[in-house]
């Protein structure tokens, strides 16, 4: 793990690429609001990654990966696999045009 310093340093350098700059807010606007509910979900079921890849009948690498797709977008979960990780959480997954 980068010392928050560090990480902050390169997203400055990066963010001067406009290529990686469109793409970040793109993500930022689009895609982290719904990583972040996903998140805020499983913190407040109080479950760990290991625990939520139990109760998928899964492991918890492939819940990480999972929830790093949800960051970068690729590769995309699928409907069925975010049904199964809302259903381990005690919720069911809603998709919604705003």
């Amino acid at each position: 793990m980068m010392p928050d310093d560090t990480h902050d340093k390169l997203r400055a350098r990066w963010m001067q690429d406009p290529a990686f700059k469109a793409e970040y807010e793109r993500i930022e606007r689009e895609e982290m609001p719904m990583f972040d509910a996903i998140l805020a979900a499983r913190k407040a079921a109080g479950l760990t990654q290991a625990q939520v890849a139990e109760r998928m009948g899964t492991k918890a690498p492939a819940v990480a990966r999972l929830e790093n797709a949800l960051i970068t977008g690729s590769p995309s979960p699928s409907l069925k696999t975010l049904k199964k990780y809302a259903a381990a959480l005690g919720k069911r997954l809603e998709v919604r045009f705003a």
